[in-house]
């Protein structure tokens, strides 16, 4: 009896022991986990405590370009950390930060007058920074938008406070871009006086493999759309480009002028130059004579029998009791459907029009793409305006028939217009967005988008090429030089319009290159430029050149 007693409490101790061994070792596991595994985490956690956050790279993903070249988060800046107070007691400290900042003194003193505590000071040059500064941390920053401001207009802009996307890209794509987590931050711990601890700083760069969405990938390309922006700027030209590829459809360059800094908004909004409008999608304007390649496919698909038809021209046409001038005031004389096309003849087409009827070349238009949103993927796109009802009666025929009155058309309409007939009258549409990416740049879903439809024939659509060329090789757009690109086709457009309550005359020039089995279309429209030919075409022109440079 005594032995068996024995045995049990022996059991116990063993049992017991085994219990205590088990939670120890979950103990040791535990501790091990808080201070190697959970370490920084725990530490950061107390760092926020008592220190600040300061954010080194932009709490968004990337937009990249067609070739996954970043135009967000791409310039980098070393900045000057230090506490408000030192600046406002040390002389030398300020004088040197104003003489070697980016800022202008207004911006300094802004930055200065809104901190809390601690200041950031970008910086153009380090080697001048004095090691008897105390309290001075210097690092370096990734800018969301850099100083170009590429594609700013298509990039749009955010709300800092809130990291919200307000236009652009950053608008549509908000949720994806802003799905990432923080990283490269730097906290700054302070003791109880407020002052900097240079070697309690602390920086947090991790950045993990993964295939969360947080990027945007656009068809647009960087060279292109650099081309674009320096040749608008070289002219000094307000308005709109569009460069597209016609057999995919997709836009390899938007540009609007003027442009804007997306990284102070503030000073636009006061403005009334609309900087902050993208113009090659969200303002309409009269297209002029461009309509006139509506005109003309509407005259060819009810009878080609007009290929044969002369009109003539003596400078002007009457439209009940409207008079309305023809380009030529001198008038053309006898003319036939190619040559009034080229030379952009008002009074032969005013002719067709008044045939033809208004809800027969409203319906083209419509055929065409004009008066509906060509829907690229941004927000801020607008339909435009075609004439209906009563309008397409009376007096308004001389008006649509040479793309005047209400008709508006944004150039992006144009554009789809113009690639409609320069790839044989088959309509792709036209996209910006290739897809969403992760954060680097692996396509994770393409853009859908729909099956490409014929609106034109075959037959119609080679028509309308040959008059387009005709324009470039004999009539309004003669002047330019485009040989060495493989000729061209396009029309020139000269609208009448209010900008700023004032009238004025817009450019246009839309066409495509080479002429034979043509790839881009090019749609420009100059602000106040007065003539399609002299304001609108040499861009074009100069365009077009430098994209083949950069093809060979």
């Amino acid at each position: 009896m005594g032995r068996y007693k024995k045995n049990v409490i022996h059991n116990r101790i063993y049992k017991l022991l085994a219990v205590f061994t088990f939670v120890f070792i979950l103990l040791l596991l535990r501790l091990y986990w808080i201070q190697v595994k959970d370490h920084d985490l725990l530490y950061l956690e107390a760092l926020k405590q008592r220190g600040k956050e300061i954010e080194l790279y932009p709490a968004r993903g990337v937009i990249y370009d067609r070739n996954l070249i970043p135009l967000t988060n791409r310039k980098r800046v070393n900045i000057l950390l230090t506490l408000k107070d030192n600046i406002m007691k040390d002389d030398s400290l300020k004088k040197f930060l104003l003489n070697n900042t980016s800022l202008d003194y207004l911006e300094f003193e802004k930055r200065l007058r809104e901190a809390n505590d601690i200041v950031e000071i970008p910086l153009k040059d380090l080697n001048f920074i004095k090691n008897g500064w105390k309290n001075v941390l210097i690092n370096q920053k990734t800018l969301r938008y850099d100083d170009n401001n590429i594609l700013s207009h298509v990039i749009g802009y955010i709300n800092k406070s809130e990291n919200r996307g307000e236009s652009g890209i950053e608008r549509v794509y908000d949720d994806v871009l802003r799905n990432v987590k923080k990283e490269d931050v730097l906290f700054v711990e302070l003791d109880e006086k407020n002052n900097l601890f240079h070697d309690v700083s602390f920086n947090v760069n991790k950045r993990e493999a993964s295939m969360e969405p947080n990027g945007v990938k656009l068809t647009i390309d960087y060279h292109i759309q650099k081309i674009v922006e320096d040749i608008l700027d070289r002219s000094n030209l307000n308005g709109a480009v569009i460069v597209s590829e016609i057999k995919e459809g997709k836009i390899r360059a938007l540009a609007s002028r003027p442009n804007f800094q997306q990284a102070d908004i503030d000073q636009y909004f006061d403005r009334n130059d609309m900087a902050l409008y993208n113009k090659g999608i969200q303002v309409a304007y009269p297209p002029g004579s461009l309509f006139k390649l509506v005109v003309l496919a509407a005259v060819l698909e009810e009878s080609l029998e007009v290929l044969d038809k002369i009109f003539y021209c003596n400078g002007y046409e009457r439209v009940g009791n409207i008079t309305i001038n023809c380009n030529n005031r001198d008038g053309h004389g006898y003319i036939n459907i190619k040559e009034a096309f080229s030379k952009s003849c008002n009074s032969a087409f005013i002719q067709l029009g008044r045939t033809l009827g208004g809800e027969k070349i409203i319906k083209m238009a419509r055929k065409l793409g004009l008066g509906d949103k060509v829907n690229i993927g941004l927000l801020e796109e607008v339909e435009g305006n075609l004439p209906e009802g009563d309008e397409l009666h009376g007096p308004a025929i001389g008006n649509i028939s040479i793309g005047q009155g209400s008709i508006e058309a944004t150039p992006l309409q144009i554009s789809n217009m113009m690639s409609i007939v320069a790839n044989g009258g088959v309509r792709t549409g036209l996209t910006i967005i290739e897809g969403i990416t992760n954060h680097d740049g692996y396509m994770i879903k393409g853009n859908m988008r729909d099956a490409p439809k014929r609106v034109l024939s075959e037959e119609i659509a080679k028509l309308l090429k040959e008059f387009l060329v005709e324009v470039v090789e004999n009539g309004t757009a003669r002047n330019m030089d485009l040989d060495e690109v493989g000729g061209a086709g396009g029309k020139t457009g000269s609208a009448q319009a209010i900008l700023n309550r004032k009238e004025t005359i817009h450019g246009w020039f839309s066409g495509f290159y080479p002429k034979d089995d043509p790839k881009y279309v090019i749609t420009v429209l100059i602000e106040e430029g007065y003539s399609g030919s002299t304001s609108a075409a040499p861009i074009f022109e100069d365009i077009a050149k430098e994209i083949e440079k950069i093809n060979r």
